[in-house]
């Protein structure tokens, strides 16, 4: 099992094998052809007033995980998960792709986190 992350705005490579978009908004500037997806999983996405909250701030980063660890336990947000890890136990390469700037706090790294922590 092998799962990337990384900006939208880079170019697909043969080496992202699933590319699954994980933001709730698409991305600006990006048409979906140069975007290559294989799956659109917004309603992973941390919701609207948790990403307002957030604001992108990395002194709010564990605020935000712990938040959007407890947001993913239920509703959409909960059946979305469940499909991307059934995506990944069908697909052994998966790339999760987000629009945020930042690199290190996102909501792509906090999935990341948790799936390799549940799914070994």
């Amino acid at each position: 099992m092998s799962i990337n992350i990384k900006r939208i705005y880079e170019p697909a490579e043969d080496k992202d094998g699933i590319r699954i978009l994980v933001d709730r908004i698409w991305p600006r500037g990006i048409s979906k052809n140069k975007a290559k997806l294989d799956y659109w999983l917004k309603g992973i996405a941390p919701s609207t007033a948790l990403r307002k909250e957030f604001n992108h701030d990395p002194k709010h980063f564990p605020m935000f995980k712990q938040k959007y660890w407890e947001e993913l336990q239920e509703g959409e947000q909960q059946e979305q998960l469940a499909k991307l890890k059934e995506i990944i136990n069908e697909h052994p390469d998966i790339t999760l792709l987000y629009a945020a700037k930042n690199e290190i706090y996102n909501q792509a790294v906090v999935l990341k986190e948790l799936i390799e922590s549940e799914l070994g």
